[in-house]
């Protein structure tokens, strides 16, 4: 893959034969982000687990202290009170069939997060085959299916990310913007990462932590120290 002057000049200002500690890590994706936008800094981690055994399944969810510095469009399906109660909680869409059906026969996706309540999850259900390539359907472990739905609205409005294998064993996530510094992105990473060690399947043998990496939107990956987080 052919990069721009841009992220050439970035990608000279780390040190791909190190491992560096997370505040340089940090402090380096910082600096190598040029873009005009406010870049979202993402963490990746290469787990030594085999995510296609179910017992060696990786998922949770945890709320970043700073947030994840974007917007989340929250869309509940609920009925009754709950209805009230997810406005009121700060859902951006509130709805039961009629949100449904808007998702089957207009694909619509104008949302971030989808949290429902336990007796929804019959209508949500049909929706699998679409929402479950986009990451988008709801789940007991990451608290997207949850009988308090105002809590679970507050929390995805707060920054709560889900964490989860890829096909390679890898989880990706926001930790947060550029813009936050050095400081609010450990704070965030440091969270998650807790969230991902306290994760560790029982099945997974051997080192559990193989590798970590930050980068920015457009900057190159910066490799960090998987020591620190060895369990």
């Amino acid at each position: 893959m052919k990069h721009g002057k841009k992220y050439v000049d970035a990608a000279k200002l780390v040190d791909r034969t190190r491992l560096y500690e997370t505040n340089e890590a940090l402090d380096t994706v910082i600096k190598t982000a040029t873009a005009k936008f406010d870049e979202t800094v993402e963490l990746h981690v290469k787990l030594g687990v085999d995510g296609r055994h179910a017992d060696q399944q990786v998922r949770g969810a945890v709320v970043l202290p700073n947030g994840t510095g974007r917007r989340v469009r929250v869309l509940a399906i609920c009925k009754g009170p709950n209805e009230e109660i997810a406005r009121q909680a700060g859902a951006d869409y509130v709805g039961a069939e009629d949100m449904t059906q808007k998702i089957q026969q207009e694909n619509w996706m104008d949302f971030d997060v989808l949290i429902t309540t336990p007796d929804c999850m019959g209508l949500v259900g049909r929706l699998g085959r679409i929402l479950g390539p986009r990451g988008l359907m709801p789940n007991p472990k990451a608290g997207t299916v949850t009988p308090d739905i105002a809590k679970a609205i507050k929390e995805a409005k707060a920054g709560k990310i889900e964490y989860r294998l890829d096909k390679t064993n890898i989880i990706h996530c926001p930790i947060g913007k550029v813009s936050f510094g050095v400081d609010k992105l450990t704070e965030n990473l440091d969270t998650l990462m807790d969230a991902i060690v306290k994760a560790k399947p029982a099945a997974a043998k051997g080192q559990y932590v193989r590798s970590v990496a930050v980068a920015s939107t457009m900057g190159p990956s910066v490799r960090m120290n998987p020591i620190k987080f060895t369990v």
